[in-house]
């Protein structure tokens, strides 16, 4: 598990994006600082722990929000709900696991951004792309194995 920034590290991000901080915004950006990749589900439960009352629909909002500001990636592998994390500017990719639906980040290929590099753009300005890498994580390859 990642480390939860500080109220006032998540409050600086958000004024550095003229964003108004509000208890709801900073909460949901400390719960994904903890738990990154994390659906809409785990983080309203986790920002409700910590403050008591937030609407599911308030934490879309607010995700949806922090997107439109580039603070917040959104991303959506097949067969699973949309996943957050916070967006750190890096060119990276996630590994999700087949079996359990873990997901660990992995850095792209070396070189400045080859991802981002169509073999034809059909006139697209390409600014991201987004590559998801499926297969079966160690615990549940060693589970299978063990059931064998």
């Amino acid at each position: 598990m990642a480390t939860m920034i500080d109220p006032d590290v998540a409050a600086g991000l958000l004024r550095e994006r003229s964003m108004r901080v509000t208890a709801p915004r900073i909460a949901v950006l400390r719960e994904l600082s903890a738990h990154p990749h994390a659906d809409v589900d785990t983080l309203t439960r986790a920002t409700r722990e910590r403050l008591g009352s937030v609407s599911t629909q308030a934490v879309y909002d607010i995700l949806a929000a922090l997107a439109g500001i580039g603070l917040v990636r959104k991303f959506e592998p097949a067969g699973h709900p949309a996943r957050f994390e916070i967006d750190l500017g890096d060119n990276h990719h996630h590994l999700v696991c087949r079996t359990c639906g873990s997901m660990t980040d992995v850095e792209c290929a070396p070189g400045a951004a080859p991802c981002l590099e169509a073999a034809d753009d059909h006139g697209f300005a390409i600014d991201e792309a987004e590559v998801i890498y499926w297969g079966i994580c160690p615990a549940c390859a060693a589970t299978a194995v063990a059931t064998r």
